[in-house]
């Protein structure tokens, strides 16, 4: 006996063939085109009506994935099992559902292209072979089922949840940016009134709440900031306020600025809400990648590459660099060397990596983070919530760590080597996930709010006196400027005219020693040509005193005349010598003709 399943809005329906030899026949669909025909071939069995709409949207979501569900296995097993003798076979038209009830009912199950031919012949006349059921009802009914399947299938898509990860990164990006633009207007704005104020409270939120407390500057020993400021630093706001030089504002002034700090102070706290609602998101979606990089950094990846799907999709490489492709195409067009590291370079295991190492930790990270993606957009969604859901991303996270410790003792910065000896080495304990998690501290963001070791008074009068040395120092420092730019050229003048003497003073001794040199030797020369042909001087008769620097003169005059004379016989010698040389050339090349 063979049995039809055949699934409608209205339940589940068993139909009996009464024909078994039509079921593969050419002309099956001839059957189908009339009510009678339709009767005649299938006979209404059994029938499952759903309970609500929403068992329907289960049952038939499971149906739609394959699976067997609750309703209709209990309604297999009460139709087929329990009253059959195990000689039924059942068509099914979806081959993974066949596959389904086959394994876990163990119902002989047909599931082949010619039952198609049967489905749609079903579907052509299921009024008639429905008794007392309604054309319009079953429509109306189909509508509103399939309305319901498709809102479910929309909340409950993943593509959806990775759309609202990409929505809520981008929104938190944005209040980061507009926080900071409303806080400097602030503190600009109220400046003006309170100017030493910025130089004691540095947090945005605590300006911001302290401007909204107080109001007039003149309020301030009245105001209590218990609740927002440190004692030491309430005490010193209070007397910076006694003795402020700022300028007076009139109530609509301090109005618009009340405004700006509640727009402040909204944003930042639903900038704290956001990043809760982003945390939870990222648990939830991509717990393994969330373990290994963190929230921030994984839900960019997520965002730049569109979903957690596309992001599966990408090897390890381009999630090394992604986020740097103008780099990339930049070093590719210009030869120079590619990046190394994109967003990835945010996560804390490659921030805290020395400079030197950052990029094998980038490799190292992005090529871990790639299994984790993978794992946690192909892993089945119902067990992603349970707990031991992270645990790829934790060990990943841990051997990068030990791997991290490895490197830096090898790349050791003084030169020392490596231990050889096996006991030196530390033992790495094993990595375990504890309930209280290190989380970052905003705290540490206003360090520079509590003064240590100066009172009150006297911080108050010094921020006051820097305040006021600002200001004075603005007509003033432009003149120093001036002079400065003005007596720069002239230093460099007298820098170099000291080089220039120091160099003049150093060739006048060079050319003085020089000199020096000459007439010692001029004045040896002269001396050996008067003691040889000089026989005309009278030696007896003493010349007088202003007859010295003539002779001398003389002297100077005979030795250069010696000395052109000598150069003129070596040349006319050279020239004797060149002549004969040519004559003798010329007779030796006659005597060989």
């Amino acid at each position: 006996m063979v049995l039809v399943l055949y699934e409608t809005s209205l339940g589940f329906c068993l139909f009996k063939l009464t024909d078994e030899g039509r079921l593969n026949s050419d002309n099956l669909w001839k059957d189908f085109e009339t009510p009678e025909g339709a009767n005649s071939l299938l006979r209404l069995k059994a029938l499952h009506r759903f309970q609500s709409t929403v068992t329907a949207v289960e049952e038939m979501t499971a149906m739609t994935d394959g699976k067997l569900g609750t309703g209709l296995k209990k309604f297999l097993t009460d139709e087929v099992v329990g009253k059959g003798k195990g000689k039924e076979s059942l068509v099914v038209v979806d081959p993974k559902l066949a596959a389904a009830i086959s394994k876990k009912l163990s119902i002989k199950v047909i599931s082949e292209n010619s039952s198609m031919d049967l489905y749609r012949g079903i579907r052509s006349q299921l009024a008639s072979l429905l008794d007392g059921l309604d054309p319009k009802d079953l429509s109306t009914m189909n509508l509103g089922l399939s309305h319901s399947l498709s809102r479910f299938k929309v909340k409950f898509s993943p593509d959806k949840v990775d759309t609202m990860i990409v929505q809520a990164i981008g929104l938190l990006d944005e209040l980061d940016k507009e926080i900071n633009i409303y806080s400097m207007r602030v503190k600009e704005w109220y400046g003006w009134h309170f100017p030493e104020m910025g130089k004691i409270i540095v947090d945005n939120l605590a300006y911001a709440k302290c401007v909204r407390a107080m109001g007039f500057r003149t309020n301030a020993s009245s105001t209590s900031f218990a609740y927002i400021l440190p004692e030491e630093l309430e005490a010193t706001l209070k007397v910076a306020a006694e003795i402020s030089m700022g300028t007076e504002i009139a109530d609509t002034d301090i109005n618009h600025i009340h405004q700006l700090c509640d727009q402040v102070i909204s944003i930042t706290e639903y900038r704290a809400q956001l990043y809760e609602y982003l945390k939870n998101r990222m648990a939830a979606v991509a717990p393994n990648l969330t373990a290994l990089v963190g929230e921030l950094v994984g839900a960019r990846l997520i965002a730049h590459a569109g979903s957690l799907l596309s992001l599966a999709k990408a090897p390890a490489s381009t999630i090394q660099i992604l986020g740097a492709e103008k780099a990339l195409f930049r070093a590719l067009k210009s030869k120079h060397d590619t990046p190394k590291y994109g967003l990835i370079f945010h996560a804390s295991l490659v921030g805290q990596a020395p400079q030197k190492l950052k990029g094998k930790m980038a490799r190292m990270v992005a090529t871990k983070a790639a299994l984790s993606i993978r794992l946690d957009a192909l892993f089945r969604p119902d067990e992603k919530s349970a707990p031991e859901a992270p645990m790829i991303g934790v060990e990943a996270r841990a051997k990068l760590e030990s791997r991290l410790r490895a490197l830096e003792y090898r790349s050791d910065l003084n030169g020392r080597g490596e231990r050889t000896d096996p006991s030196l080495r530390k033992k790495q304990s094993k990595y375990e996930m504890q309930g209280d998690a290190r989380t970052y501290n905003t705290a540490a963001d206003s360090v520079h709010l509590i003064p240590t070791g100066r009172n009150s008074v006297e911080a108050a009068i010094s921020i006051v006196a820097e305040v006021k040395a600002e200001k004075k120092s603005g007509p003033e420092q432009l003149k120093k400027d001036k002079a400065t730019a003005k007596a720069a050229p002239s230093s460099d003048d007298d820098s170099s005219e000291e080089e220039t003497k120091e160099e003049r003073k150093a060739r006048k001794a060079a050319k003085k020693a020089a000199k020096a040199a000459k007439k010692a030797a001029k004045h040896a020369k002269g001396k050996a040509v008067a003691a040889n042909g000089d026989h005309d001087v009278e030696m007896s008769s003493p010349a007088p005193p202003s007859a010295a620097p003539e002779k001398e003169k003389e002297k100077k005059k005979r030795a250069r005349e010696s000395e052109a004379a000598a150069a003129d016989d070596n040349a006319m010698d050279v020239d004797a010598d060149s002549s004969k040389k040519k004559k003798k050339d010329k007779k030796s090349r006659k005597s060989e003709a």
